[in-house]
């Protein structure tokens, strides 16, 4: 067999090297480090919605719950994955704020809601409004939602009233249904009550207002089986107060009054005026 000539080794070591390099050329670049993620566009996320929720009626002097919920915007990936930040951002805003607060009243938002915030309100009746901006932000991509929650602070009626464990043991606690007019308008949780010893207890009722008239708030212990009484000895309770309605409008006599007056004036004036001419005349 014959031997390979050094032309022959030359040209095989060339076409080897070529095909490195080709091969090199067409393989990706070796990364120096950890690869960044790959920027998601706002397009890629879903659209931001949020709601505020709570009770739309407190009492002078009193607080409830308000929840702040949302999700969606650039903080959010197509598969619904957090990939960003969520917040809001809340101010109270009415005629008289003195006394009211909203705590807290900014905070993250994860998986749909944030911790839940208290409002207190002051002393005086009145209309508040909590402006909230809810913001949705990933790297450059920003996208905000305001929205609004009316609370009305209102005087409540208060229904008073006492009862008494007549039994030789103690009772555990019950629901005790409050009626209006018939209709249940809430429950009073009373608690442990110990033999013989009177519990008393008090009911705000919360309304933007009742018809003028009588009403009557009525109680009843029917499904203690006799175990709690009334003080006085009864199974029910009820309470009547009367809501006058709204002064009368005496606008329309006042006006009706004054131009009968002025037409009085002119008649007078008149009948005057002419008998002055007539006795120019003689």
């Amino acid at each position: 067999m014959r031997s390979r000539g050094p032309v022959a080794l030359a040209l095989l070591s060339v076409l080897v090297a070529l095909l490195l390099a080709s091969a090199l050329a067409r393989a990706p670049p070796a990364s120096a480090g950890r690869s960044e993620p790959t920027p998601i566009s706002p397009a890629t996320a879903g659209t931001l919605t949020a709601s505020v929720g709570g009770t739309h009626l407190i009492g002078v002097g009193g607080h409830a719950a308000v929840y702040f919920n949302a999700t969606g915007g650039p903080a959010y990936a197509a598969n619904g994955s957090r990939i960003g930040n969520l917040t809001y951002y809340a101010s109270l805003a009415g005629p008289n704020t003195t006394g009211a607060t909203l705590n807290p009243d900014q905070d993250a938002i994860f998986n749909g809601s944030a911790p839940v915030s208290t409002v207190t309100v002051g002393p005086v009746a009145e209309t508040l409004t909590i402006n909230v901006m809810f913001s949705s932000v990933y790297q450059t991509h920003n996208e905000s939602l305001n929205l609004s929650f009316t609370i009305h602070v209102v005087e409540p009626y208060v229904l008073s009233a006492t009862i008494v464990d007549v039994s030789h043991a103690s009772v555990l606690g019950f629901p005790l249904l409050v009626y209006l007019d018939g209709s249940p308008v809430g429950n009073v949780s009373i608690g442990t009550l110990s033999s013989n010893q009177p519990y008393h207890f008090t009911f705000d009722y919360l309304t933007l207002g009742l018809g003028a008239g009588w009403h009557t708030f009525s109680l009843s212990l029917a499904s203690e089986h006799g175990l709690v009484l009334f003080s006085g000895g009864s199974t029910s309770f009820s309470e009547s107060f009367y809501v006058p309605g709204p002064p009368p409008d005496y606008t329309i006599w006042y006006i009706v009054g004054v131009v009968a007056f002025v037409g009085t004036i002119f008649i007078l004036l008149t009948r005057v005026a002419a008998r002055r001419r007539g006795a120019a005349r003689k």
